[in-house]
């Protein structure tokens, strides 16, 4: 199967092609918790305007590829949504579309998740906004006018992508599926503050830390490096693979880098820790 990622010379070259493809930065901030509830985000706007890939469109997970009506930060918007969205971001059916971001692509992971999971043919930029400055490719700043919306398309899920709390509850103790935790360390363990009310990983979880995934200028691992992190926590991809997080965004990196090893059976818990930890009668494990 094709790679979840392109290149910064594959994505230039196709933006000088005939049929360019839509560009999406994602960049969001999400803080480090310094205490026990500590949640606090800013919009990514400010930094696409500093600077961007021509011709690309800022758009924020939080309030566009998300549903309004829930109680959870991030919780999927229905398929028709995501459509009615990127319809109205001038992005027809059919369309090839690259995701980035410029704060460290756990974002750009998300909405390529979402997009994925309606079948839009997309990519991820390895590396994101940095990989494309610093190859000294051309960089745009300001705003930029309003799209031009097309017209309405209809979207259905292609492939199961969501996990339920009530299907972790009721997994028996013979369910081989492996469930993995995308958080650092320190968070699965609960050595360190959480965003949420309670600390620790759901029982029974492993941990492939998201992160670890990419190097420090933020490009995707090789593919060695990828399937030893997730074969040393049991994970061989031949069952289908369960991953949450805090709020099903790093997750969302686990199950990229996962496709990146041509494994597509997988499924994110959306509510993760922010939903199991609000639960007081759930269990979570420190440690």
């Amino acid at each position: 199967m094709p790679s979840p990622f392109i290149t910064v010379t594959a994505l230039a070259a196709a933006l000088g092609s005939a049929t360019p493809p839509a560009v999406l930065d994602a960049s969001l901030v999400l803080h480090s918790a310094t205490f026990d509830g500590d949640y606090r985000r800013e919009s990514g706007r400010p930094a696409w305007i500093d600077g961007h890939i021509p011709g690309s469109r800022h758009v924020d997970v939080v309030t566009q590829f998300s549903d309004p009506q829930a109680t959870l930060h991030y919780a999927h918007p229905e398929p028709a949504a995501i459509a009615a969205e990127l319809a109205r971001l001038g992005v027809a059916e059919g369309r090839q579309v690259v995701v980035y971001d410029s704060t460290g692509g756990m974002f750009a992971a998300r909405l390529w998740y979402l997009l994925d999971w309606i079948g839009v043919p997309v990519r991820v930029l390895d590396g994101g906004f940095r990989a494309w400055a610093e190859s000294g490719r051309p960089v745009e700043s300001g705003e930029s006018p309003a799209p031009t919306p097309v017209a309405a398309w209809p979207a259905n899920a292609v492939r199961p992508a969501w996990v339920t709390k009530e299907e972790l509850i009721g997994r028996s103790e013979e369910d081989l599926r492996p469930l993995v935790c995308g958080l650092p360390a320190g968070s699965f363990t609960g050595s360190d503050p959480t965003r949420y009310s309670r600390r620790g990983h759901i029982p029974g979880s492993v941990n492939v830390s998201s992160r670890d995934l990419f190097a420090a200028d933020g490009t995707v691992r090789g593919e060695r490096e990828l399937r030893e992190a997730y074969v040393t926590q049991g994970v061989s991809g031949e069952e289908e693979v369960l991953l949450y997080c805090g709020g099903g965004i790093s997750a969302a990196a686990n199950a990229l880098t996962l496709a990146e090893l041509g494994v597509t059976a997988v499924r994110i818990y959306d509510g993760s820790l922010e939903e199991w930890s609000a639960d007081e009668s759930l269990p979570l494990v420190v440690g």
